[in-house]
């Protein structure tokens, strides 16, 4: 059995893994285990606004809340934006989640084929962990989500988080994820230091999100498993 990591979405190859885990820490991934937790019936990612909003108009009125970010800024116009604190179960508990990121949702589409695709984030590092190995799928690709096609230091410590408890049954099957064990490892005692460093971090803290960093930077917080039961469509397991 063996586990690679791929930084971005556009460094992954042909092919298709037996489980795809995709990570966007700041903050996709984070607001997906979040907002699950808090109860909302399921997430489903879009590329584009455009799309978001047909089908969010295929819904009854009230049933979705229409999130979407561009440049760590909610857009105008919308209920929500990128933020894993505004998802509390008072505002998304029994809602359908319409959500558009930079980053997350083209990750998450660049691996939908497999045939299982989860979200990862420190939050519910520990249950995914778990699960992978309860199931010990042959092959698992994890997917950092980056930032506009680039290498993101927080996305590729998370996935040297997961093969740092994954290691122990997995064979590493690229430089890339002993790269980010060794990441991971360097940092895992201060999390949130690293996020504060990290070029999207500071982005973030431009836009007033230090608070979003402290939590993005919790590990085992949450028992949350997000999973793709339809294509973009991704529910608690």
């Amino acid at each position: 059995m063996k586990l690679f990591v791929y930084h971005t979405p556009e460094a992954v190859p042909p092919g298709t893994p037996d489980c795809a885990i995709v990570v966007d820490i700041l903050r996709a991934t984070t607001t997906i285990a979040t907002a699950l937790a808090a109860g909302a019936e399921f997430v489903q990612v879009f590329a584009s606004l455009h799309d978001l909003d047909q089908v969010g108009n295929s819904y009854p009125p009230g049933y979705c809340l229409r999130a979407a970010e561009r440049g760590g800024k909610r857009v105008e116009g919308y209920d929500l934006g990128n933020s894993p604190l505004d998802y509390t179960p008072d505002r998304v508990k029994g809602k359908a989640i319409l959500l558009s990121t930079t980053n997350g949702t083209r990750a998450l589409q660049r691996v939908s084929h497999a045939p299982q695709v989860l979200t990862a984030a420190f939050v519910n590092l520990a249950v995914i962990t778990e699960l992978v190995q309860q199931q010990q799928p042959e092959t698992v690709w994890i997917v950092g989500s980056g930032w506009e096609g680039n290498f993101s230091l927080e996305d590729t410590a998370c996935a040297g988080a997961v093969v740092d408890r994954l290691s122990d049954r997995y064979e590493l099957g690229n430089d890339e994820a002993v790269a980010a064990h060794a990441l991971y490892s360097q940092w895992r005692h201060d999390l949130e230091k690293m996020f504060q460093r990290a070029s999207h971090g500071q982005r973030l803290l431009r836009l007033n999100g230090a608070a979003d960093l402290a939590y993005c930077a919790k590990c085992d917080l949450l028992r949350v498993v997000p999973c793709q039961k339809e294509m973009g469509v991704l529910r608690a397991l």
